[in-house]
């Protein structure tokens, strides 16, 4: 029987029924919360584990990953709607986000961690909120680990997925996805292979207007993206394990429209009066481009301990469209490319001590290396065009490369003091060496780093499906070397090294599973000495400003007889700065977490489904008067089951709300009126589509 996690978001029948997959719950196994597979109820601290299924409920609505977690998972900001996941964070802070451990995050912060796999690979997603230095840098906020589909014995089992989204506002209004796996294999060696395509069409907001693009951080409007995952697993004898997982994953833009700015000849020139028009070409189009490998073996009884060995590969590409610069005599067109490989291994040993006491420890090395270009683009050509036709002049580096060696040793341990109580307690000792190069007459250099970051919890367990939990946990993130060094001479490599930003937590939660509830509900309290700003052309600062984050997270689902059910998320969350007099303020509304709530309510009687689900986020203003307006949208989930497999019907905005998304009101803020008016950047929500789907296993 499939196990199912924590928020009870599944779609099942009775409330007999539900108990019993409540039960399981408890049993669930993760590793996001010790990196060795690991009961939830033996956590000291929030845990969401999102499945396949309760995954494919929110993508048959027209979701698409980001969109889905944000909806589901409680602290999680909802997604900004574009390629880029900017702002959307975990519990207020950034999120560390991986792919069997591996992670997507990267030193220069790209925002791009969920363009990275298509849902239809993705077998569950684990996520473990509040701070962690369980796998390195980036997860002051959370860790979403993203588990990818294996092969089982038996078989050949293929599996089948097509759909198609549309809001009939235009011809070109019309998104297509198609998804196919294979897997099976016998008791020693399993596979998995699967493939999955989306064309994107044109979207267009309520009020029928087709959305503007996302000139700074490029969006999803007529791109095409494939996910090929092959999986290959070894159970070499019956104490080792050997697995291979390979992805190749492009996403990019491949059509003909582009915005017009008529003004671009004029004296002076300006970017007002823009409009989408066909004809747009370019010798550099928004892009990701991802190759990854991860091998991982185990060995359950090396020197009487499980042992764990993990090595990996990751090779990205990211290519951002033409966006106009302010120079002499109007605006000048660049693009950039940034390239990132990061490699390392991952050597872990989990011990049972005593009967009572675990010890887990071992050591990570890692090697991430970053370039980065930029392609100015023809400036008469481009003036002539209205922008629509970007022809490449010349390439220049962007920002200066660097390479980042890491080396962390850490230890875990826990101990069972009484039946309903466990101790936990850790440390990591992180260090890291940076290198940078030489960039436009700035001399590069070298220098280190080292953070030291401990954790303890404590858990009990009554014995009758309550649970409470009292944690302390630290975690670091890093200034994006690309944009800290290379703006100025004066800011040497060896005279201005860079330190870890570290965030303190502490978190006080509660769960329970049991007699047709399951709920989970944590009050934290995040702070930290330092943080990282954006300078008016972007290049990044690190302050000595105090910044704290706390509020509640939670979640609860009752189920009732014949099928129904009720529930929701709730994320309350303050954030806030020190300023120059030592007071407490909201924190700038560019970076600060939105507030949010969903609701729904389902029924199922296995064969047929219904959920209708709302969406709020709540509206945020800052102590500097900025604002961003929140917004409710409704969308609703039907499905069927066939003799030739599941029919889904799923309307995303129901209601067809008219709204511009958080990160386009952030957007205006960033660029404008620097690089533009502030219409440029305002990115509209989409209106109400339709997604029509079939999925079916045989």
């Amino acid at each position: 029987m499939k196990t199912r996690m924590t928020v009870g978001l599944a779609v099942v029948a009775s409330s007999a029924t539900l108990n019993l997959y409540a039960q399981d719950d408890q049993d669930t196994m993760v590793v996001v919360g010790s990196r060795t597979p690991t009961q939830i109820s033996q956590i000291p601290g929030a845990v969401w584990v999102i499945d396949a299924e309760q995954l494919r409920t929110q993508i048959d609505t027209g979701a698409d990953l980001k969109t889905a977690l944000g909806r589901v998972v409680p602290g999680l900001d909802l997604a900004p709607q574009g390629r880029t996941n900017y702002g959307q964070n975990l519990r207020g802070r950034s999120a560390q986000v991986l792919i069997d451990g591996v992670s997507l995050n990267s030193s220069r912060g790209l925002s791009r961690q969920f363009d990275a796999i298509d849902p239809f690979n993705i077998e569950r997603v684990e996520v473990l909120s509040g701070a962690s230095s369980l796998y390195g840098g980036g997860a002051t906020g959370g860790i979403i680990n993203i588990i990818t589909r294996k092969g089982e014995p038996g078989g050949p089992n293929w599996s089948t997925e097509a759909e198609v989204t549309s809001g009939f506002n235009d011809s070109d209004d019309l998104d297509k996805r198609i998804a196919q796996s294979v897997s099976g294999g016998n008791e020693r060696v399993q596979t998995y292979l699967g493939v999955a395509y989306k064309d994107n069409g044109r979207h267009y907001a309520a009020n029928g207007d087709e959305i503007f693009p996302d000139i700074a951080q490029t969006d999803l409007q007529d791109n095409r993206s494939i996910d090929v995952l092959g999986k290959l697993a070894f159970n070499l004898d019956a104490q080792q394990s050997l697995e291979l997982t390979t992805q190749i994953y492009r996403s990019g833009y491949e059509g003909d429209r582009g915005v017009y700015f008529p003004n671009l000849k004029a004296e002076p020139a300006d970017l007002e009066d823009a409009e989408i028009r066909d004809g747009y070409r370019s010798d550099r189009d928004p892009e990701t481009d991802r190759k990854m490998a991860n091998l991982q073996y185990h060995h359950a009884d090396l020197l009487g301990q499980n042992f764990y060995l993990q090595g990996y590969y990751r090779e990205e590409e990211a290519s951002f469209q033409a966006f106009p610069y302010p120079v002499a005599g109007g605006s000048e067109f660049r693009a950039s490319k940034q390239n990132t490989d990061l490699s390392g291994i991952k050597a872990l040993f989990d011990a049972e001590l005593t009967d009572t006491v675990g010890l887990s420890y071992g050591v990570d090395v890692d090697r991430e290396r970053f370039d980065a270009s930029q392609m100015f683009f023809d400036k008469a050509l481009s003036d002539a065009s209205g922008g629509l036709v970007q022809e490449e002049a010349r390439v220049a580096p962007r920002y200066p490369g660097y390479q980042v060696d890491g080396l962390a040793g850490f230890a875990q341990s826990e101990w069972q003091a009484t039946k309903g109580l466990k101790l936990s307690a850790g440390v990591r000792r992180q260090h890291m060496d940076v290198e940078v190069d030489d960039f436009q007459g700035i001399p590069g250099g070298e220098s280190d780093y080292d953070a030291t970051l401990f954790n303890a919890g404590a858990l009990y367990d009554f014995g009758n499906g309550h649970q409470n939990w009292l944690q302390f946990s630290q975690g670091f993130e890093l200034p994006d070397p690309a944009k800290y060094y290379g703006k100025s001479a004066e800011i040497s490599v060896g005279a201005n090294p860079l330190s870890a930003i570290e965030t303190d937590q502490v978190e006080l939660g509660w769960r329970y599973t049991g007699n047709d509830w399951q709920t989970q509900a944590a009050l934290y309290y995040a702070w930290s000495d330092k943080a990282i700003e954006n300078d008016e052309d972007l290049s990044v600062s690190v302050i000595d400003e105090k910044k704290r984050d706390y509020g509640f997270e939670g979640a609860a689902t009752r189920y009732f007889e014949g099928g129904f059910e009720a529930g929701g998320t709730l994320h309350l969350v303050r954030s806030e700065q020190e300023n120059e007099e030592g007071d407490w303020e909201k924190r700038d509304a560019r970076y600060a977490s939105l507030s949010s709530a969903t609701a729904f309510v389902g029924w199922s009687d296995f064969e047929r489904s219904a959920r209708l689900q709302a969406n709020h986020a709540f509206d945020l203003e800052d102590d500097e008067d900025r604002e961003i307006d929140g917004y409710t949208t409704l969308d609703l989930a039907l499905s069927q089951q066939t003799g030739f497999g599941k029919l889904s019907l799923g309307v995303q905005n129901l209601l067809n709300k008219e709204y511009s998304t958080v990160w386009g009101q952030r957007a205006a803020m960033f660029y404008s009126p620097y690089y533009g008016p502030e219409y440029l950047y305002d990115f509209q929500g989409r209106g109400r589509t339709y997604t029509l789907s079939w999925s079916a296993d045989y």
